[in-house]
């Protein structure tokens, strides 16, 4: 093949109208991402851009929104249980999973104000 996929740029979650003030909350005031500047030409469309790592979330205005509760990104964390415990202590519900715990893999589960899934994870190694 004459392609290589290199990575994942961004990962966009849906919200309805009038979300912006929620989503700055949460992602921010309670994970603490950073606020991206969203191109000019999209501003209209509403919405927020974060910085996660080396990706980026998009967070995009739906009309006729629902929520994703299966299909969700996961986020690599170092120091999973510092964050659970800061979650806990901002009102956010965990909802623990050790599927993965034989592979070393610790996770929970958080569902961001809109009600789509979020996973966050650590690699024991």
């Amino acid at each position: 093949m004459s392609f290589l996929f290199s990575g994942i740029d961004h990962v966009q979650l849906a919200a309805p109208a009038g979300c912006e003030p929620e989503v700055r909350h949460f992602f921010t005031g309670i994970l603490g991402w950073d606020e991206i500047p969203k191109p000019e030409i999209l501003k209209k469309r509403g919405g927020v851009w974060f910085q996660c790592g080396v990706q980026q979330v998009h967070i995009g205005v739906q009309n006729d929104f629902v929520p994703a509760k299966k299909a969700h990104p996961a986020f690599y964390v170092k120091g999973l249980r510092a964050l659970r415990d800061h979650l806990i202590q901002q009102n956010v519900h965990i909802l623990d999973d050790d599927a993965r715990s034989d592979e070393g893999v610790a996770r929970f589960y958080v569902n961001d104000p809109f009600g789509n899934r979020l996973e966050f994870m650590e690699h024991s190694s």
